[in-house]
């Protein structure tokens, strides 16, 4: 399970887990999609949900699964309208000020979302003991970049103009998101996950200070809040994990000022170099390029042994720079668990 590697600097190999490992490289995953309906659909099928999710389990016997949902879902159950087009992507109506966000459905959320409280509990009733179950939500700003841009964009040029030109509202959505994603990650860990990560996706391309006010602050809040609950309920040893992507330099600030268990990260930045800037009781995660899963062969070999010696002696979990891609080869997959456990 990936929880040893947050409490153990000297395990023999790594936990491995994969983020997407359950997704379209799987053709057993591509035939339940074509069952659900839309995406949203099977997002919100508890039984279609644990399905997927446990796909990559059986196959690989990754030290862990993560729950099959999308960050999405969140601005869907508050109301808004969220649609995903095939071969472009999420697609929201978005927020264009403040009425539209009073008419933010608060009253309803949980009832809204409660079919992914339902898959969680599911799939970790379908889980070997021996696995972790992972769940998780969008960060607030990563969550905003969409909800006031309307689809993913590759500067959020939008959001970013709305958080200078809207400071007031800007803060508001960010409270109301750190406080309806806290509730809604607890409510996660209520119905069995062990580790919560918090995707960041959209992080890099902020100035200092609005990293700070945008990223930094509003995630520090809801992890502060989460873990108050967490607490209360005795629930203290779910483990949060968090992957701003893209913060580059900024890594290391982010790790001190967001009260976290774990920080993932990306290919852009040096292996010795994160390894020795992030405090040594914060387990990393990362960081090998998806694109060499694609390609295979000895230089995956290579990489996969260079990162787990750079890491040896650190609280670690092998997992890429980001997501699995369709293209990737199976085999490759089982190529790099057979390198690393065969250390």
């Amino acid at each position: 399970m990936i929880r040893d590697a947050f409490n153990n600097n000297s395990l023999s190999h790594p936990p491995i887990w994969f983020m997407r490992q359950a997704g379209r490289y799987l053709p057993e995953y591509l035939k339940v999609r074509e069952h659900a309906g839309s995406f949203l659909d099977l997002c919100y099928n508890p039984e279609f949900a644990t399905i997927v999710t446990m796909q990559p389990i059986d196959k690989f016997d990754f030290d862990a699964a993560i729950l099959f949902s999308d960050i999405l879902v969140v601005p869907d159950a508050l109301g808004m309208q969220v649609s995903f087009v095939k071969g472009e992507g999420p697609k929201l109506v978005p927020l264009t000020g403040l009425k539209d966000i009073e008419a933010l459905n608060l009253t309803d959320f949980h009832q809204q979302i409660d079919k992914v409280y339902q898959a969680v509990a599911s799939i970790r009733k379908a889980l070997p003991n021996d696995k972790d179950l992972i769940g998780f939500c969008g960060a607030p700003w990563t969550l905003l970049t969409y909800m006031l841009g309307g689809v993913g964009s590759v500067d959020q040029k939008i959001a970013r103009l709305f958080s200078y030109n809207e400071p007031e509202l800007m803060d508001r959505l960010l409270d109301l998101l750190s406080n309806v994603l806290a509730d809604y990650l607890f409510m996660q860990a209520k119905n069995g996950a062990q580790v919560l990560k918090i995707f960041d996706s959209w992080a890099g391309n902020l100035a200092d200070d609005e990293f700070d006010r945008l990223v930094v602050q509003p995630t520090h809040y809801l992890v502060k809040k989460l873990k108050a609950k967490l607490k209360a309920e005795g629930l203290d040893e779910v483990k949060i994990l968090a992957f701003p992507r893209g913060a580059g330099e900024k890594y290391p600030y982010y790790a001190k000022n967001v009260d976290i268990d774990g920080l993932a990260f990306d290919t852009s930045v040096g292996l010795e170099w994160i390894r020795d800037h992030i405090d040594a009781d914060i387990c990393l995660q990362g960081n090998l390029d998806p694109l060499l899963l694609v390609a295979g062969g000895e230089r995956l070999d290579t990489r996969v042994n260079h990162i787990c010696d750079v890491m040896a002696g650190r609280k670690f979990i092998f997992n890429l720079g980001h997501g699995i891609i369709p293209e990737t080869p199976q085999a490759h997959v089982h190529q790099v668990i057979q390198t690393i456990r065969n250390r």
